[in-house]
């Protein structure tokens, strides 16, 4: 036996369905809106740097070194994530990334300089990856902000 719906009975169990759904779509965030993993990666790099700066204050190398594989290696965002970023870099990927590996190396290098106590180097490198955080930020920050943020 089959139900034959009239139109109005139709649009009704329409708006019911919207009447219902409608509150719990309202209430979610769109995930656009939600915080990327970049920013979290982001935060602690930060965090990170701002250890090595209190290291090299106290000169305690050890710290420094331990420290500087973090930056060197910080996590990468999951492949969805990456792939919607990568779209939105589209030519400017390469310097994106030029940008990352330039902060991987003076990481690697402010390691090294730790581990042998050269308080010179490790400062020298230190600046080294600031600078290609900077370059990184002046680059691209604003536009990823409001792109996948939105306006500020």
């Amino acid at each position: 036996m089959s139900v034959t719906r009239t139109p109005l009975a139709a649009l009704a169990s329409l708006l019911l369905s919207l009447a219902i759904l409608a509150p719990t779509a309202r209430s979610q965030t769109p995930p656009a809106a939600q915080p990327l993993a970049l920013r979290s990666i982001m935060e602690q790099l930060g965090r990170d740097l701002q250890s090595v700066v209190d290291a090299i204050a106290k000169e305690d190398w050890a710290a420094v070194a331990a420290l500087a594989p973090k930056i060197a290696k910080h996590p990468e965002p999951p492949p969805p994530e990456k792939v919607r970023i990568l779209s939105w870099l589209g030519a400017d990927a390469a310097k994106f990334r030029n940008h990352d590996v330039q902060s991987h190396d003076a990481a690697l290098v402010m390691g090294d300089a730790a581990a042998r106590a050269d308080g010179n180097a490790v400062i020298d490198a230190f600046a080294n990856v600031q600078r290609s955080c900077l370059a990184c930020h002046q680059n691209f920050r604003k536009g990823y902000l409001d792109h996948f943020y939105g306006k500020r």
